[in-house]
């Protein structure tokens, strides 16, 4: 798995543009009552999935924005694999979620913020597709942000 945190800066600013999208993604998530993770998946510059948390909603504790936008993007693509893609998300994929993404062979994961309580890098660092590259720390402070105020609200 190759680790990138320098790269150039017009990857930057398409890394922040999707994750702005993931963000709103996000913030639906919130006005839903869900915990507030968005994802969304782009391939060739073309957004194939938006999602985001829908576990109480469908009540189903697998319904995490990655698993729903890897959902979407195959739908969309027409194939199981989306090797040509990129996910965005705002927090740092558990090891289900990343799995599911190694299944898919996702090209690329970018992700806001880590999860040190929950994140696939604690129990799962290899979880991924051997050539996936990723990048963390695109817009972290906003994703984190999002997720704290959203469990103040609720304590």
């Amino acid at each position: 798995m190759k680790k990138n945190r320098n790269f150039a800066p017009k990857k930057m600013e398409k890394d922040e543009k999707y994750m702005k999208l993931a963000l709103d993604e996000a913030r639906r998530a919130y006005s839903e009552g869900e915990i507030p993770i968005g994802a969304v998946i782009v391939c060739q510059d073309r957004v194939v999935a938006r999602a985001h948390n829908l576990t109480e909603t469908l009540c189903d504790v697998t319904a995490h924005a990655e698993m729903q936008a890897i959902t979407a993007a195959a739908n969309t693509l027409g194939g199981k694999y989306l090797t040509d893609c990129t996910l965005y998300v705002t927090v740092e994929p558990c090891p289900m979620c990343a799995g599911a993404l190694g299944w898919a062979q996702v090209s690329r994961v970018v992700y806001g913020c880590g999860d040190e309580k929950r994140g696939y890098r604690l129990y799962a660092p290899r979880v991924l597709h051997p050539k996936a590259e990723t990048t963390s720390g695109v817009m972290e402070e906003e994703c984190r942000q999002l997720m704290q105020d959203f469990f103040r609200q609720k304590r």
